[in-house]
């Protein structure tokens, strides 16, 4: 497969390794660290396991659940096995709330793992209200960075970075008429935004805004309200199955602008749902191409998803569940000797 223009990054911020120790050992202060034991760390998660972006839970999930399968067969942290609980709020916000609570019925330590923007908007007030940490959340929402927020802790670079690059290196190509078609929620408006201040920096704006809804199909119209502006190029903001569904109609249509996603899209998931459509479209990542075994990290998850996972094809998406299971584990293990 052809990635063109992906970029890769991964920004871990600097205070993820001081929270999780200090939240540990505080915890060592206790006997009632929920989620702790002699034996044992619980994790809890909440994404999308079923729905039109089930691709992107599950294999967030099994990322993680790769790398937390290698550390228990090298004896845990600290003697200590990681389990994790991953439950299902099927990319709806609606039903968050009541995934949060029954996390913390469980009496999880910690959280991760998450899927999407509208769902963390509900997650990371609750966590930050109930001192829980959140590691790696599978959304580069401007919310989760400013401002600063004690017990999130991100691992990906923000939807402002990849769409800073996107406008950056179309407008060194000369393509001026940028349009966009999100989808209509938190997420949607969020990598609109990021759009927007990578063009103002150009003294320029979006020439045509489309929409649809979130879990829809229904792109019909956003497809119209962009063609009406005749962009060079579109953003396309949404997952996998309504942006191929978008590409798919556009080229029907015998509309072919530079069409471009950000890294949410489920690359793997976008190529096989637009199928030949596909060719062409420009996505950014966060994390590296998962065939460059040049990276440790990336020899590492490709040697433990073999092992563990035989069956299962490597993601970006999976990927990058198992590089924030790394960011978890390495605060784990700096926390004071025994825990």
């Amino acid at each position: 497969m052809n990635y063109p223009n992906a970029r890769a990054k991964i920004f871990v911020r600097p205070t993820v390794f001081l929270l999780l120790t200090a939240a540990i050992a505080i915890g060592t202060c206790t006997a009632q660290t929920p989620g702790i034991t002699e034996n044992s760390v619980l994790i809890g998660s909440c994404s999308a396991l079923d729905g039109s972006a089930r691709f992107l839970g599950s294999q967030t999930v099994l990322g993680a659940t790769t790398y937390l399968h290698s550390v228990n067969d090298e004896g845990g942290v600290f003697g200590r096995k990681l389990q994790l609980l991953a439950f299902d709020d099927g990319y709806d916000p609606d039903k968050a709330p009541a995934c949060f609570k029954r996390m913390t019925k469980e009496g999880v330590f910690a959280l991760g793992f998450f899927v999407g923007t509208p769902t963390a908007k509900v997650y990371v007030p609750l966590a930050q209200e109930e001192k829980i940490p959140v590691v790696g959340l599978f959304t580069g929402a401007q919310m989760l960075y400013e401002p600063l927020k004690r017990y999130v802790i991100n691992v990906r670079a923000s939807y402002y970075d990849e769409t800073r690059e996107q406008v950056d290196k179309l407008w060194g190509a000369n393509v001026r008429k940028i349009a966009v078609i999100y989808q209509d929620d938190a997420f949607g408006k969020t990598v609109l935004d990021g759009v927007k201040l990578a063009l103002q920096k150009h003294n320029s704006a979006p020439v045509r805004l489309g929409t649809f809804a979130r879990n829809s199909l229904d792109v019909d119209d956003g497809i119209k309200a962009a063609m009406a502006s005749h962009p060079q190029a579109v953003v396309l903001v949404g997952p996998y199955a309504p942006v191929a569904a978008i590409v798919k109609k556009a080229h029907a249509a015998g509309w072919r602008p530079q069409f471009l996603t950000v890294s949410f899209v489920g690359t793997e998931e976008f190529i096989k749902e637009a199928g030949p459509d596909a060719e062409g479209t420009i996505i950014t990542q966060v994390v590296p191409p998962f065939d460059r075994t040049d990276y440790p990290t990336v020899a590492l998850y490709r040697k433990c998803l073999s092992k563990y996972y035989p069956d299962a094809t490597p993601s970006f998406v999976s990927l990058e569940g198992f590089v924030d299971a790394m960011v978890v584990v390495e605060g784990l293990k700096r926390a004071p000797a025994g825990m």
